[in-house]
C-alpha cells in the first residue's frame, strides 16, 4: 500500500469551543499532517475555525453514526482520502507522532480495516471499559480485536466502501460494534494500537440520558443484525443477565428494561448475519460474539 492520505472527522455538538479548538490544534501539530480536516455541527453551529479546516453544520442532531456518516461523504467528495480518523471533541492527540505511526500500521497491513487508539484520562489512565478486550487488565497489550473506541480510531476508506458506514438508527451506543462485526465478516482487520493515545476527560457514559435505554435497544439490533439465529438468545441471555448483575441504579435498569423491550419489537434492518468462520475467528481473537 502507497503511502496512505489521512482525513479527519470530529463531530461537535458546539459545547465546548475551547475543546474542539485545542483538538484542532494537536491535529495541525502532528508530523504527518491530514490532507482533509473536517468539522460537523451536529444540530449546532461551528465556531470560527482554523484555515483549511472544512465546517459542515447540520440542522439537527443526527446521533453519532449519523454525524459521522455525513463526515464520511465530505471526505469522500474531495476524493483524496485513504484513512479516515474519527476524533472526540473532548479529546487531545498525545504526541505528534500518531498519524505517522498510524500510517505505518496501514502501509504494513493491506487488510487493515480498524484501528483503534488508546484513550487516557488527565492523570493517564486508561478505564477498563476502554481496552478492548475481555482481559482488560493490561491497556498496553495492543494487538487483533473484536471491536474498537468511538473516542478515536481510523477507518480504511476501501473497507468502508465494501461493508458500508455507520448505522444511523443507533444514535448513541453499540455503533462501534456493529460496524467492527461487519468489518471482520468481511476479513478485514481490527487492530488495537496503545501507542496511538487520544487524551480525554475520565467521564462515565452514563451521564448521557439515553444511556441504558439506547444500550439495551441497540444491544437487541445488533443481535438482530449480525450474529446467526442460534446465537441470538444466547448472546442476549447472557448481556441480560450481566446488566442485572451490574447495575446498582434501579431507573437505570427499568430503562434498560424498556429498551430492551423496544429493540425485541421494533425491526432494524438488514438483518446479515456473519458466518459461522466469522464467530469462530472472534473466538480465536478472544471474544466470542457471546460476550
Amino acid at each position: 500500500m502507497r503511502h496512505p492520505r489521512l482525513g479527519v472527522a470530529i463531530l461537535t455538538m458546539g459545547t465546548r469551543p475551547a475543546e474542539l479548538l485545542a483538538l484542532l490544534d494537536s491535529v495541525a501539530a502532528q508530523d504527518t499532517p491530514a490532507t482533509r480536516v473536517v468539522v460537523v455541527g451536529n444540530g449546532s453551529p461551528l465556531p470560527d475555525l482554523p484555515e483549511g479546516v472544512a465546517g459542515v453544520e447540520l440542522s439537527e442532531n443526527l446521533g453519532i453514526p449519523g454525524g459521522r456518516n455525513v463526515a464520511i461523504e465530505a471526505l469522500r467528495e474531495f476524493g483524496d482520502v485513504d484513512v479516515l480518523v474519527d476524533l472526540d471533541d473532548d479529546g487531545l492527540l498525545v504526541g505528534a507522532d500518531v498519524f505517522t505511526r498510524l500510517c505505518a500500521l496501514y502501509e504494513a497491513d493491506d487488510r487493515l480495516g480498524v484501528v483503534g487508539f488508546r484513550i487516557v484520562d488527565e492523570r493517564g489512565r486508561t478505564a477498563r471499559r476502554h481496552v478492548p478486550r475481555l482481559r482488560a487488565s493490561d491497556p498496553m497489550r495492543g494487538g487483533l480485536v473484536t471491536t474498537f473506541l468511538g473516542g478515536g480510531h481510523g477507518l480504511s476508506m476501501r473497507m468502508l466502501d465494501e461493508i458500508g458506514g455507520w448505522p444511523d438508527p443507533f444514535f448513541y451506543a453499540h455503533e462501534e460494534t456493529d460496524l467492527a462485526w461487519r468489518a471482520l465478516d468481511a476479513r478485514w482487520n481490527v487492530r488495537y494500537a496503545p501507542e496511538l493515545v487520544l487524551r480525554h476527560p475520565w467521564t462515565s457514559p452514563t451521564r448521557h440520558a439515553v444511556y441504558y435505554r439506547n444500550l439495551a435497544r441497540n444491544r437487541v439490533w445488533l443481535a438482530k443484525r449480525r450474529l446467526p439465529v442460534l446465537l441470538v438468545p444466547a448472546y442476549l441471555g447472557v448481556w441480560a443477565a450481566l446488566t442485572v448483575a451490574r447495575t446498582r441504579s434501579g431507573a437505570g435498569l427499568r430503562a434498560w428494561c424498556a429498551g430492551f423491550v423496544e429493540g425485541v419489537r421494533t425491526p432494524c434492518p438488514p438483518r446479515r448475519p456473519m458466518r459461522w468462520s466469522t464467530a469462530w475467528r472472534m473466538t480465536r481473537l478472544g471474544r466470542p460474539p457471546l460476550i
